[in-house]
Formats: C-alpha cells, sequence, structure tokens
C-alpha cells in the first residue's frame, strides 16, 4: 500500500496569518498524497458579532443554531476553506476544496444528546471512501472543511478533529495513513505552562492518567481521544504537535501510540 498523509490543522492556526502561511509552506512541500482538514478558528465568532448573529457556548462548544449554521458554513467552506485553497495553488499544489457534502463525501446525523440540544451539530455516520479515493488517485490534494450532511438535504456543523480521524481511519483501509493533528504547541506537555514540557511519545495508561490529574485537560481531550480511536482503526501513525517545526526537522510532536 502506498502512503498517505492526512493533517488536521487547528484554528489558533488558521486565525494568525504568519502562522498559516509557514504551516502552508511546510504542507505544500510533503511528498506523496495527503489529505488536509481544517476547522474554522474564531472568524465565525467574530462575524457573528458584527452581523448581530448570537452565539451560545456549552463546555466550550458551539451550540448550532440555524443562523450559526448558515454562517459557518459561508465561513468554513467558503472564505476560509478557499482562502487555503488559493494560497495552495500559489504554492503548485492542485487543492480541491471540499465539505462532506460535496461528492456525498461525509454523512452524519444530528446530534442527540439526552440533556442538551446542540443544534445543527453532526455526528459522523460514514465516510464515502470511494469519492475521497478517486480524487486522491487523480493527485488532488484534498482541504475538507468541518460542514457535513444528513443525505436528506440538511448541512450539519461537525468537530474537525472529528472528521480528520475518520477520514484517516477510513482511508487506512487502501492506504498506509499518518495522521496529525496540528497546532500550535509542539506537541502534549507534561507542564501546560512549560511549551518545551513535550512528550515524544504518549500511551493510552499514560494519557488515562494525565487526564485524571488534570495535566490533559478539555482543550487536549478529544485529540487523544480521536488519536487512540484512530489507531484501534488501523492508521499506522497518529502524531499531535506543531507541523511547521515537525517539517523543519525541531524536536517537537507527540508519538500516539497504544
Amino acid at each position: 500500500m502506498s502512503e498517505l498523509t492526512v493533517v488536521k490543522i487547528g484554528g489558533n492556526v488558521i486565525d494568525d496569518p504568519d502562522k498559516l502561511n509557514d504551516f502552508l509552506d511546510a504542507f505544500s512541500n510533503l511528498s506523496g498524497k495527503v489529505v488536509l482538514v481544517h476547522g474554522g478558528g474564531k472568524l465565525a465568532s467574530d462575524l457573528s458579532g458584527e452581523l448581530g448573529v448570537k452565539t451560545k457556548m456549552v463546555n466550550g462548544r458551539r451550540i448550532t443554531d440555524a443562523e450559526n449554521l448558515k454562517l459557518v458554513t459561508m465561513v468554513y467552506a467558503g472564505l476560509v476553506n478557499k482562502n487555503i485553497v488559493a494560497s495552495l495553488q500559489a504554492r503548485g499544489v492542485n487543492a480541491m476544496g471540499m465539505c462532506g457534502a460535496d461528492q456525498d463525501l461525509i454523512l452524519a446525523e444530528k446530534r442527540n444528546h439526552p440533556t442538551i440540544d446542540f443544534g445543527f451539530v453532526g455526528d459522523i455516520t460514514k465516510v464515502n471512501t470511494l469519492a475521497l479515493c478517486k480524487q486522491i488517485e487523480c493527485n488532488s490534494t484534498l482541504v475538507i472543511a468541518p460542514i457535513t450532511h444528513d443525505g436528506k438535504g440538511q448541512l450539519l456543523n461537525t468537530n474537525a478533529d472529528t472528521i480528520a480521524t475518520e477520514v484517516a481511519a477510513a482511508l487506512s483501509r487502501f492506504y498506509k495513513v499518518k495522521l496529525v493533528y496540528s497546532f500550535e504547541k509542539l506537541g502534549v506537555l507534561m507542564d501546560a505552562n512549560d511549551d518545551s514540557s513535550v512528550m515524544p511519545v504518549l500511551n493510552s495508561e499514560q494519557c488515562a492518567q494525565m487526564v485524571k490529574d488534570g495535566t490533559i485537560n478539555t482543550g487536549m481531550m478529544p485529540k487523544t481521544e480521536n488519536a487512540f480511536y484512530a489507531l484501534s482503526q488501523g492508521v499506522e501513525e497518529v502524531i499531535i504537535g506543531n507541523f511547521v517545526s515537525m517539517e523543519n526537522n525541531h524536536s517537537s510532536g507527540t508519538q500516539i501510540i497504544q
């Protein structure tokens, strides 16, 4: 099987033009088959204030009502996605921007939570692996925005980390997949206040202890949960860290192992 790299880029990188440019420089130099999944950054929140669209958060997660769904779709699948695609094209990368509704790429269902109505937030039910593989084999670099659909005409806002995980897992049946969760930190930190305290390797037992003692908290927890799930689904290698530093051979990044 040929190798494929799936990279998820975090919102804090998207929000900083210099960090984003550095990331895209490094990403564009990757060899082989690659897929990029991106979040939305804070632009949707900024615009919601300007447009008078109220934003409600519960435990750090956006409640996506009908008006917010319009906004995040325009921002994530429109402005952010096309800016990244255009920037990659300028770097000689044959990029194609997509969201889950395009080519029936990612199906999801409206989240059914026992106590919280998250609105139009989607949990993934199926990834169209055939459509993904066709585009990849045509040498397209897919740039996937975190908007999915339910197959019945309803768009849904879906967590980008989860999309990257499910896409990597689905593609692992056909490729040797490396999954990178890229954000502004150098990796999983032993001490949240010390950026140099990067753990080179993190296993499930260590992770459970760090969650228990609060070292890994709400910000990092979804990434580690997704990372271990990806490994259980056949993804060969999972890294959490700063993509630019990793690609420049700096000592960074945390490899996740079972």
